[in-house]
């Protein structure tokens, strides 16, 4: 459904899921993560500093972005940057609604052109977007997850990679989930391959790997069920320190979600208060983990909106190092990060700790956060952005595109506004 209906993209999962090398490494470390089914994790990317002149990022996307995601009515839901071509720069994959979905290839200094001939051009729901080398081959695979029907078709995508960045489809090797707005790959039952956790309604999908790229559903004896959830983000993390990936669940319906895994990939409801319940309706769109106060856990980050009568005040929660968390909103986030459809941790100044980046729904200012390196946020959207930069914005994804080493971000827009390309200035 359009995000006005109070459905929009769920967001990935591994992807901000853990506390986030060289400068020199970030480029080919983001690369081999892209390829494992993992993003950089988030929050110890030390990358070169950006200037410290107003306006940090300058829009490029007139010259950048190809016709494909600046057309009017393009609904753009997702976006997921990976090496899809094997030629060491960064590519862009966009999930859209109703739409085919597109693939731009990267120049390496941050140009893009249209390949979208490369992947399958079925126009489905697609929702969000998960890469990793799901048949262990070499090179990254994509699985896009769909919620309603389109034209009366209604299947998750799955497509594999010949190398050399061109994709075939083989979504039958996908069992049948109900209506998906969320998806993360990762190796949940630590057997070495990449599986899948698909954020559903009713209850998550579990759906395991067999090291071939056939993956089967093993929901009902890995995953609680939840009758009154409508997810729309899962995130992965090892939030108890325990050395497996646990599972946040966040549903714009119901409550969200800890659940714990043992190690094997099944999973258990944690303890009551783990996760601290908010006295007003909280509908959570995204998800993300992160050390944001320096002590070596994962915190985390809900970002809230208003459908449905929601509090639209996003929440920061601080963790204890054993998975049980304390509500610091009020305290280190008062009066920020509300209405976002999206709220990613990442550094944007370069300086070892990350910052909170947002985009709105209905069309807004994207803004910028800065961490004072102890977790406490200060609006900083004026250094940063341009002060025209509005969009009706539902993804950040935030990469090196131009090989600078610093973190440039490409911004996914739903209508109202056509895609984005912010790089930092030089």
């Amino acid at each position: 459904m359009e995000p006005s209906q109070s459905i929009v993209a769920g967001k990935p999962a591994v992807r901000g899921s853990s506390a986030t090398a060289a400068s020199a490494l970030l480029l080919l470390a983001g690369l081999a993560l892209a390829c494992s089914g993992e993003k950089l994790p988030t929050g110890q990317e030390k990358v070169v500093p950006p200037p410290a002149d107003a306006a940090v990022y300058r829009d490029a996307s007139s010259t950048q972005l190809p016709g494909a995601v600046k057309a009017p009515g393009q609904r753009s839901m997702e976006a997921r940057a990976v090496d899809v071509d094997a030629d060491g720069d960064l590519d862009l994959i966009v999930a859209c609604e109703a739409q085919p979905n597109v693939l731009l290839l990267n120049d390496g200094q941050g140009r893009f052109s249209d390949a979208s001939g490369r992947i399958p051009q079925a126009a489905l729901d697609s929702e969000d977007i998960a890469v990793g080398d799901f048949d262990r081959d070499g090179d990254p695979d994509v699985v896009i997850v769909t919620e309603d029907p389109v034209g009366g078709v209604r299947y998750n995508e799955y497509y594999l990679n010949d190398g050399r960045g061109s994709f075939s489809d083989v979504h039958t090797r996908l069992p049948p989930t109900v209506e998906s707005n969320a998806v993360a790959a990762a190796d949940i039952d630590n057997d070495g391959d990449l599986d899948l956790v698909v954020g559903d309604r009713g209850r998550e999908r579990a759906l395991m790997n067999d090291g071939r790229g056939f993956f089967s559903d093993e929901s009902a004896t890995r995953l609680p069920a939840a009758p009154d959830d409508a997810t729309q983000d899962v995130t992965l993390g090892d939030v108890d320190r325990d050395g497996d990936l646990d599972l946040v669940v966040a549903n714009e319906e119901g409550t969200n979600q800890l659940l714990l895994n043992d190690g094997r990939g099944f999973f258990i409801r944690a303890p009551e208060g783990s996760l601290p319940p908010r006295q007003t309706r909280e509908a959570t769109r995204n998800a993300d983990l992160g050390d944001v106060d320096g002590d070596g856990d994962l915190d985390l980050l809900f970002a809230n909106v208003s459908f449905g009568g929601g509090d639209p005040q996003g929440r920061l929660l601080l963790n204890d190092g054993r998975g049980a968390f304390s509500d610091l909103t009020s305290a280190r986030l008062a009066g920020m990060v509300v209405a976002a459809i999206d709220a990613d941790l990442v550094d944007l100044d370069g300086d070892a700790d990350i910052d909170i980046v947002t985009a709105h729904f209905p069309a807004g200012p994207y803004r910028a956060y800065l961490n004072d390196g102890r977790g406490s946020f200060a609006d900083a959207t004026a250094r940063f952005f341009p002060p025209a930069l509005r969009g009706q914005g539902v993804e950040i994804e935030a990469a090196d595109f131009d090989g600078d080493l610093r973190l440039d971000l490409y911004l996914a827009n739903f209508v109202e506004s056509p895609d984005m390309l912010l790089l930092t200035k030089r």
